[in-house]
């Protein structure tokens, strides 16, 4: 047997079916994405577009929806939120009084809360790793950059 297949802590038979493998990899997810939001008091796509918002510092509602690749309509909604929750704030553009500047507010709490979390994760997943051999690394990471790419294009295609 592989090392592969015995360092796997999951069902043989979910192991046979991909397609269930992957669906149960996207719910687990979003299930931890919506937990450690949930650890801010937001959803997970509000803390997905926080933490998008701290990165990029202040931004405008479409620079912020093509960095997010949700709708300028869903950012109105998800900032409205998130100035309720006194996470972001909107500010007039100096530059264009046609538009607002999103400036994202708590970013050390955010930081505070959102990092532990993060490192846990990081540390799972590096130990996780540890597991295999180098070239076993490469055939999964290889597989998983495949994968992300396929979700890319597949969403791509579901905007047009």
């Amino acid at each position: 047997m592989s090392k592969i297949n015995s360092s796997i802590d999951t069902a043989p038979a979910v192991l046979d079916d991909p397609h269930r493998l992957h669906r149960d990899l996207a719910t687990a997810v979003i299930n931890f994405h919506e937990a450690a939001a949930r650890a801010l008091g937001i959803t997970a796509a509000e803390r997905k577009t926080l933490g998008v918002l701290a990165e990029m510092g202040v931004v405008t509602a479409g620079q912020l929806a093509n960095a997010t690749g949700l709708t300028t309509g869903a950012i109105t909604g998800i900032v409205d939120r998130l100035e309720k929750q006194g996470y972001a704030r909107r500010a007039p553009n100096p530059d264009d009084r046609r538009s607002v500047l999103i400036h994202a507010l708590q970013v050390d709490k955010i930081r505070e809360t959102q990092g532990p979390i993060f490192a846990s994760l990081t540390a799972a997943m590096d130990a996780l790793l540890g597991r295999y051999t180098a070239e076993e690394r490469r055939l999964i990471l290889g597989y998983i950059a495949a994968t992300t790419d396929v979700l890319r294009d597949q969403t791509r295609k579901l905007k047009t």
